[in-house]
């Protein structure tokens, strides 16, 4: 519901119709002297917005920044052309109630609310901006069209695109290595007696039986283990750029030529040149 608390937002808002047609912006906001509730509005129409219809808020409504008349564009569009000189006077004002179907209504001073003022300092008149020239796109226009066209606008973000996680388990495996074992062998060694060693050779009796041993030792091969750490494995990123191509469908306005009409001569009828610009 349109209220004296949301009258400064509806300056410059889009205003559509009944079948959610825009039909252009809010340019002024008219409201009673009394209450201040707002009770008109005017929408700026037309190819570069300057000529402005009345249209009446008894059932408008006001979201997302558009304004929803209850009227459809045509017919608000060919409404009575009244002077948006800041107030309305009665015999205006009447007018626009016939025209709308709304009745009669007593006159109210309707001061033009402007979107940078307080609500408290709605009372100014607006300087009249001239109108001139007519195109079908608007019934006061001057004698030029804009011609405007899409522009592509690609951005990125970033998304998650998936997780990665470590993991530590237990392998085992085989390992074999080569590892030099030793182990006494026992030779006999034998010399002849000499001056030397006939002491020891004769200390014993002649002839004797007896016996001699000697400890023969080896190496066995024992194993162990332990644990040590050998590396540290961390997660990390790395930024990889890759060209993307994207397609979308962009929309562009042309002009076109309407030349004169020019009646043939042999049937009569009228004959169109339309040229492309």
């Amino acid at each position: 519901m349109i209220n004296v608390n949301n009258v400064n937002d509806l300056i410059g808002a889009a205003v559509h119709d009944s079948d959610d047609k825009k039909i252009g912006t809010v340019g002024q906001v008219y409201v009673d002297s009394d209450n201040q509730t707002p009770t008109w509005v005017t929408i700026k129409t037309g190819l570069f917005g300057s000529g402005e219809t009345f249209a009446p808020l008894n059932d408008a409504t006001y979201g997302d920044d558009v304004v929803r008349v209850s009227f459809e564009k045509e017919f608000v569009k060919d409404a009575p052309r009244v002077d948006d000189d800041g107030t309305l006077s009665t015999a205006e004002e009447d007018e626009l109630y016939r025209y709308y179907g709304m009745g009669g209504a007593a006159p109210v001073e309707t001061p033009v609310v402007d979107q940078d003022v307080d609500r408290t300092e709605v009372d100014r008149t607006e300087v009249d901006r001239p109108t001139e020239g007519h195109d079908t796109s608007g019934p006061t226009t001057d004698d030029a069209m804009t011609r405007s066209e899409e522009r592509l606008q690609v951005g990125t973000e970033t998304v998650e695109t998936g997780r990665v996680r470590l993991r530590k388990h237990v392998v085992t495996e085989m390992v074999t290595k080569t590892v030099p074992v030793s182990h006494e062998e026992v030779t006999l060694e034998r010399e002849p007696i000499t001056d030397a060693n006939i002491g020891d050779a004769t200390s014993g009796p002649e002839l004797s039986s007896e016996e001699h041993e000697i400890v023969l030792t080896g190496e066995r091969v024992v194993t162990d283990k332990e644990t040590v750490p050998v590396e540290r494995v961390a997660l990390g990123t790395q930024t990889v750029t890759e060209q993307e191509n994207v397609t979308e469908d962009v929309s562009h306005e042309e002009i076109e030529l309407l030349q004169p009409e020019t009646v043939q001569p042999e049937t009569g009828q009228p004959e169109t040149d339309r040229s492309n610009h």
